[in-house]
């Protein structure tokens, strides 16, 4: 791996302290990705998501990520997993993707100990009718529970069912559906200010045009898929196009792995 960008002074090639080409620690990765304070938001709370794409724009291929990733994308989903406070993700993801619940590394005790943090991210799923299987070890197994975010007039017999499997039910939004410029706040609420969203492209497309992302990690493969999929956001057209300046950009394989932070404060 190295670092296209940015290449700082001490950065150079005869700097030993540079990570050198090749496979990167942890340590490394984890530095450069470490969070901004929440209070860069302005909200208190950081929101970044992680994402990849083929060179023609497919956020998946035959409705699964994992056809566009690398070894070193997943080390670097890893990373950001092991910084964060919450993973937030849609209802269809966790069904199609078939999530579990994040797991204790022992390469981030430390990190995540001094940064006040438990010992893995709580999962919080985003969805309106609550239509999850709770018998999964998403909601029966997990070492931090799982956080349910939905709408004040979700079923309540679901409701009643997720916090029967064990699930923290999180309300951001008056009706059935979470309002997405509220769901920072109410996550925030609960001590978790360091989230990191992998979507699916439906609920990034309602986060950004919420104005919640603060942050875009996406991964660029050197791949064409062709076909129908989805792009990265999948929601309504902006009226006014938001800004990010680029914050970084590693390379391994081809791959490029890319950061982008709004250039103004996200929704309060």
């Amino acid at each position: 791996m190295r670092r296209l960008f940015p290449l700082l002074a001490d950065e150079r090639p005869e700097a030993s302290a540079a990570p050198e080409e090749g496979r990167w620690s942890i340590d490394d990765l984890a530095d450069a990705y470490a969070y901004p304070e929440p209070a860069a938001s302005g909200r208190g709370v950081w929101l970044r998501a992680n994402m990849v794409s083929s060179l023609d724009g497919a956020a998946h291929h035959e409705g699964h990520s994992q056809p566009l990733s690398s070894e070193a994308d997943m080390r670097i989903f890893g990373v950001l997993r092991g910084l964060a406070d919450a993973v937030v993700v849609g209802a269809q993801t966790v069904r199609q993707e078939g999530y579990g619940p994040a797991r204790e590394r022992e390469v981030f005790a430390r990190r995540r100990a001094a940064a006040g943090q438990g010992p893995a991210p709580a999962i919080a799923v985003v969805s309106a009718g609550l239509d999850l299987d709770f018998s999964d070890p998403l909601f029966m197994r997990p070492l931090v529970p799982t956080v349910l975010v939905t709408g004040a007039a979700a079923p309540s017999d679901r409701i009643e069912a997720a916090r029967d499997a064990g699930a923290e039910v999180v309300f951001a939004g008056e009706g059935a559906a979470v309002d997405p410029a509220r769901l920072t706040g109410a996550l925030a609420e609960r001590g978790l200010r360091r989230l990191l969203t992998e979507g699916g492209p439906r609920l990034l497309g309602q986060l950004v045009s919420g104005g919640a992302l603060d942050e875009l990690c996406l991964t660029v493969a050197p791949r064409v898929t062709s076909g129908e999929a989805a792009r990265i956001v999948d929601g309504p057209g902006m009226q006014v196009p938001v800004d990010f300046r680029l914050a970084g950009v590693l390379e391994e394989d081809g791959f490029l792995f890319t950061r982008y932070q709004r250039t103004a404060p996200a929704a309060e």
